[in-house]
């Protein structure tokens, strides 16, 4: 099989076939090359659980070659003697390229997760070719201050001090697979306008726009061993990547658990760890909520993306006076979504990403519903090919049972009743978690949006809206969702470290 593709009852385009049939190697050092054990991995299609790829399946004598050709790009050859502005003209090249190259893309990402070919080209393509834009931007703007010094102990004497920002070296970076081209562009963009080289280790399941991300950084123009793409599974890969101590700062973005085995590991040589994690996200309907907003707005919060994203509204509390009509209008949307492979263009939901997530997700389903949970729409699996579940509303629910709890990562949303208007009873429920990534608010009364706002223990709080995300907004957790800022001005700090300078005059 390897080196041959299959794709079943639709066509892509021949860039896309093309790439699918040929050798896909490992990136290290500005070269494709093979694993150092020979071995690869076969990549499947969700919709089918058909193979349509195999990959090298690079390892821990892998990661060593990557970061040793990382390594040596930072320090000499022509990367860290470039200015700002080359720097910020490649990335900003890469981003064209990438636009240039947007439905190529898209199939590929559509193909490798199985979302919508709707939003790949509309939302996960464009807003990587954005972030790119925007981080070519910052290349320019990254700078230290002057700083006025009093010393209490020199009296009289007269000093020049200033700060450095400078780039924090070779970085680790293991993305997942919930927005695979996304995820890539929001940890590269940064560290490429720092001046930082790269280790990116993409998720095995989604591997395919990263490698093909990479021949578009060659062609752009990117020094030799700027970029190293090694694909390969989290234990046999990812560890060695996270414990390397040549590695001087690793960010990852995935689940809570993993999460700690990364900062874990990370100790050996103290690198650096920026960690975007898990979600339980709250979303708030008050009393007074235009519903005619709240209810799509409600439903597309735990809905978007099949449910499969960190900060999916997945804990729905609604007034008890618009309950029953919450309950019903979020029940009514997620039963006309349409399901299907996501190459059709008439899908509103693909598949799960895997066997594994479908079992995961299907396994909390029954586990609500065991524990008394009543699903008022879906709850179980859809069809008998492919890794599809329905989209599911739960009602019955209890603060202490897993489904409320425990992040699902699929279509499932738990439908809760407030019956009061105090503000600080309102946010103590919507804080009881582990986590803290986001969480949404739907009311009129925008005195009330903005106090539950600064109540609410989250890195984003969206009012009447959810799923909002621009390259200059910073986005990250509080809690157990993780360390560190992803996009905006923030996410600069996670590449650079400050060094003060003092000269005496």
């Amino acid at each position: 099989m390897e080196g041959t593709a299959v794709v079943l009852d639709y066509t892509v385009g021949e860039s896309v076939s093309a790439f699918l049939a040929k050798k896909r190697q490992l990136l290290i050092g500005g070269e494709w090359v093979d694993a150092a054990s020979g071995k690869t991995f076969p990549v499947y299609e969700p919709a089918t659980g058909e193979i349509i790829a195999h990959v090298a399946e690079g390892e821990k004598e892998d990661i060593d070659r990557a970061v040793k050709a990382a390594r040596k790009a930072f320090e000499s050859g022509p990367w860290p003697n470039m200015t700002p502005s080359q720097r910020g003209k490649l990335i900003w090249k890469l981003a064209d390229l990438l636009e240039q190259n947007l439905e190529e893309f898209a199939e590929l990402e559509t193909l490798d997760n199985g979302k919508p070919i709707t939003v790949s080209r509309a939302a996960d393509v464009p807003l990587a070719v954005d972030l790119f834009c925007y981080m070519a931007g910052w290349a320019t703007k990254i700078h230290g201050e002057t700083i006025p010094i009093s010393v209490p102990y020199m009296p009289g004497a007269e000093f020049h001090a200033y700060t450095l920002r400078e780039p924090v070296g070779v970085v680790g970076q293991i993305i997942p697979w919930n927005f695979p081209l996304l995820m890539a562009a929001w940890k590269l963009g940064p560290a490429l306008a720092t001046g930082c080289t790269v280790v990116l280790k993409p998720a095995e399941q989604t591997p395919l726009t990263a490698l093909r991300l990479g021949e578009l950084f060659q062609e752009a123009g990117f020094p030799p061993g700027v970029i190293n793409i090694i694909t390969g599974f989290g234990e046999s890969t990812g560890a060695p990547l996270a414990a390397h101590l040549d590695v001087d700062k690793i960010a990852f973005t995935g689940s809570t658990e993993v999460g700690k085995l990364i900062a874990n590991a990370a100790t050996g040589n103290l690198k650096k760890v920026s960690l975007e994690l898990g979600g339980k996200s709250p979303t708030i309907v008050f009393s007074d909520a235009d519903l005619a907003v709240a209810i799509p707005g409600a439903a597309g919060a735990i809905f978007f993306n099949h449910g499969q994203c960190c900060c999916a509204g997945s804990r729905l509390y609604a007034h008890k006076s618009v309950f029953d009509r919450v309950v019903d209008g979020v029940s009514a949307e997620a039963q006309k979504i349409k399901l299907g492979p996501g190459m059709d263009p008439t899908t509103e939901m693909g598949p799960m990403i895997s066997e594994e997530q479908m079992t995961v997700v299907t396994g909390y389903i029954e586990s609500g519903l065991s524990e008394g949970a009543k699903a008022v729409v879906g709850g179980k699996r859809s069809g008998s090919k492919g890794y599809f579940v329905e989209p599911t509303v739960l009602v019955d629910t209890n603060p202490q049972m897993k489904v409320v709890r425990e992040e699902i990562f699929g279509p499932v949303v738990c439908v809760q009743p407030f019956d009061d208007d105090d503000l600080d009873r309102i946010a103590q429920e919507a804080n009881d978690t582990i986590y803290g990534l986001a969480a949404s608010v739907f009311t009129t009364n925008l005195s009330v949006a903005h106090k539950i706002a600064k109540k609410i223990q989250a890195g984003t709080v969206w009012i009447n809206s959810h799923n909002v995300f621009d390259a200059a907004l910073p986005f990250g957790g509080y809690k157990q969702s993780g360390w560190g800022r992803e996009m905006g001005k923030e996410s600069l700090n996670l590449y650079t470290q400050v060094k003060s300078v003092v000269a005496t005059l």
